[in-house]
């Protein structure tokens, strides 16, 4: 007897260690702590179906479903809830298939599971297979369902099928009614929004808020003004969203008006009105309202933190962090992207491993900041580290590896890759044009439309990059016919590389009648077709293109001038080519580059005014670079000047003493004018100097 209630006993404080442990799981798990709620998951000598749950919902919530599906598979015993987080986990992660799979194996369905299922086709687009379930679910039907389905025929333009759907429910209640009326509104359907709204029989607080913000987000603020007016006892979410619609259309005076106007406020519409403050860059005030505010949640140190460091408030926003009452992941990751922006990548650092556990925000904001610093063993060694690796950070690797020239080891992450979006796509074949690799560029666009990824403009943007720059005219066609269907033919940035692939490919007729077929022409775009016009040796058709762009009033840039300067080069237009140069500076504030010099430096060598670019070079504001002195000297070799040629080589050994190229044209130079004294004293620089002739080179150039 004392033996059996002693096992009582015992049974009773182990169910109590277990109802106490998942007490605790759940307080971790809803606080963001996925680590030391999954340590203590970890150390529980005793589970049960509820201590599974929790671990599940935590770890679909944020993002594991890997590990979730893992969890979920050792599971010995499930109930509906085991099933349905599951489901919903799969369905909020857009893996459509998986949801599907688990639903069909679910033993005993409930109303929420089908639910679920219906809201996971919706949720994807696909409104056929959501009817489908819905048509197949047994027995009288939940209300829950037929309004899922509702608000996905409105949210998708179907309003037709959403109006007869809800007609044909044995007892649509207000709820079917507002799922149709949100459908409409947050498809800018407001004019039938109104209609529909007028004809509701019964209406609530939610179905007035849902016509505020559908105006609100149609831009229309005057007939949100209007229509708040007509609540008659707005709560603080009509309050709150009108106040969102005035910050998000810059009306901040329109908006602090509202606010001091609301009867109470709450949190939301606090946060709502310093994001006002900070994303119109009026940080004083903004500060000034962050004092004011009673209650200060995450979100409010966030936005504070995050606008004084967009500010360059640094320091400030360092100070306001360590005054932060609690840990805010969010609010850390601010101050990191800021100090990584200002190249304080230590500072930042710092602060990454300072943060118990960081999300994959932070990860990837870490991860980023070293690849736009370009320390890729940085970035790598942190990338190897990341417990969770997400498309993101994958990404990130990949363009920094093809920005620093390193192809190899971005396609090798590319290639390893389970699942791939268009950014992913567009890095690698971004890097291989960039890399010179266009034949392997063109090779991935063929395996990504294979793999039925969706090309963008700037998909086929590189993709005409790669065709320019292998004179592939015929592929390049081929990638304007696909432009053109795909509708990406108006974006200006394929237009633009569609000028210079044809352009490069000594197509310019067919150049300028996609220049003059855009309809959104920028700066870019003319400076294609004035470069395409140069590359072709029509300097006086480039010359004509600049005139026209002038009288449009746009604006010229840096990268005009180098064109135009080239075109006059290329076509010999010496007069042309110096006024444009002197109208730089004069006409337009734009100070010469080592480009400019070198364009011109070329335009009078090939004319034999070699003293003129020789004073030009010398009379630079900048320090003229090696590419500058090797012009002048091929100039020189041209007119066979072996005196500025012995004068433009000095400046240039000054600068890469040990390239043997330069000893071998000066040699050369030298002995094509006879002078075979001073050509062997240059080809014994070679020798004396200790530079190494790299095999293959030529005795001659």
């Amino acid at each position: 007897m004392a033996a059996a209630g002693a096992a009582k006993a015992t049974g009773s404080a182990a169910l109590s260690a277990v109802y106490r442990n998942n007490q605790e799981l759940n307080r971790l798990a809803r606080s963001g702590q996925l680590a030391a709620a999954r340590r203590l998951f970890d150390s529980m000598p005793r589970r049960n179906t509820v201590t599974y749950n929790a671990m599940l919902s935590a770890l679909a919530r944020n993002g594991r479903i890997d590990e979730a599906r893992a969890l979920f598979d050792g599971m010995t015993r499930r109930n509906a809830v085991s099933w349905n987080a599951m489901i919903a986990a799969c369905s909020n992660h857009g893996r459509v298939a998986d949801a599907r799979s688990l639903f069909d194996d679910m033993p005993g369905r409930d109303d929420f599971s089908w639910t679920l299922m219906v809201s996971c086709y919706v949720r994807a687009g696909d409104l056929e297979l959501a009817r489908d379930v819905l048509d197949r679910m047994p027995g009288d039907k939940c209300t829950a369902c037929y309004n899922a389905m509702i608000s996905g025929y409105a949210k998708n333009g179907r309003f037709d099928d959403a109006v007869k759907l809800l007609k044909e429910m044995p007892a649509p209640d207000l709820l079917s009614w507002n799922s149709a009326l949100a459908g409409l509104t947050q498809s800018g359907e407001m004019v039938r929004a109104v209609q529909f709204f007028d004809e509701m029989a019964e209406k609530d607080k939610w179905s007035w808020n849902l016509m505020l913000e559908g105006f609100v987000r149609a831009g229309d603020l005057d007939g949100a003004s209007t229509f708040f007016a007509k609540i008659e006892s707005p709560n603080v979410i009509s309050w709150a969203t009108l106040l969102n619609g005035y910050c998000r259309a810059g009306r901040i005076d329109d908006a602090r008006e509202l606010f001091d106007r609301m009867p109470e406020r709450n949190i939301v519409a606090w946060n709502v009105m310093l994001e006002g403050y900070v994303r119109r860059s009026r940080m004083e005030e903004a500060c000034k309202l962050f004092e004011d505010m009673p209650d200060k949640d995450s979100i409010a140190w966030t936005t504070i933190i995050s606008g004084l460091t967009r500010a360059g408030k640094l320091q400030e926003a360092k100070d306001l962090l360590d005054k932060m009452p609690f840990n805010c992941v969010a609010a850390k990751t601010a101050l990191m992207h800021g100090y990584l922006q200002s190249k304080m990548v230590a500072d930042a650092r710092q602060i990454f491993d300072g943060i118990e556990v960081p999300d994959a925000v932070c990860w990837n904001t870490m991860i980023s900041g070293y690849v736009q610093c370009g320390m890729l063993e940085e970035a790598m060694l942190l990338f190897q580290r990341m417990p969770n690796k997400d498309i993101v950070s994958r990404n990130t690797m990949i363009a920094g590896y093809a920005q620093g020239g390193q192809m190899r080891k971005a396609a090798g992450i590319f290639r390893r890759m389970n699942r791939r979006n268009t950014v992913s796509w567009n890095s690698v074949i971004s890097g291989f044009v960039q890399n010179g690799l266009s034949v392997d560029a063109l090779h991935h666009f063929m395996l990504m439309r294979r793999d039925t990824e969706r090309a963008d403009w700037s998909t086929y943007a590189s993709c005409l990059s790669a065709c320019a720059n292998l004179a592939a005219l015929e592929v390049g066609r081929q990638l304007h016919s696909l432009l053109f269907r795909s509708g990406h033919i108006n974006d200006s940035f394929a237009g633009n590389a569609l000028i210079s692939a044809y352009a490069k490919c000594g197509r310019i007729s067919e150049a300028k009648q996609i220049f003059n077929e855009m309809v959104g022409k920028d700066i870019v775009s003319w400076n294609a077709l004035i470069d395409g016009y140069a590359s072709n040796g029509h300097g006086t058709e480039a010359i004509s293109v600049f005139r026209e762009m002038e009288t449009k009033n746009i604006r010229p840039d840096e990268v005009t001038f180098v064109s135009i300067l080239s075109a006059c080069s290329r076509a010999g237009l010496i007069d042309e080519g110096l006024k444009f140069f002197d109208s730089m500076e004069k006409e337009y504030s734009i100070k010469p580059v080592a480009e400019h010099y070198a364009c011109m430096a070329d335009l009078l060598g090939r004319a034999g005014r070699l003293k003129e670019a020789f004073e030009l070079v010398e009379g630079m504001q900048i320090q003229p670079t090696a590419g500058l002195w090797g012009a002048l000297l091929g100039a020189c070799r041209l007119h066979k000047n072996d005196e500025l040629a012995r004068s433009a080589a000095d400046k240039l050994f000054r600068l890469e003493p040990r390239k043997t190229s330069n000893y071998v044209l000066l040699s050369n130079i030298s002995a094509e004018v006879g002078k075979w004294d001073e050509a062997e004293k240059a080809r014994a620089s070679i020798k004396e100097k200790g530079v190494h002739k790299p095999p293959g080179l030529a005795g001659s150039t």
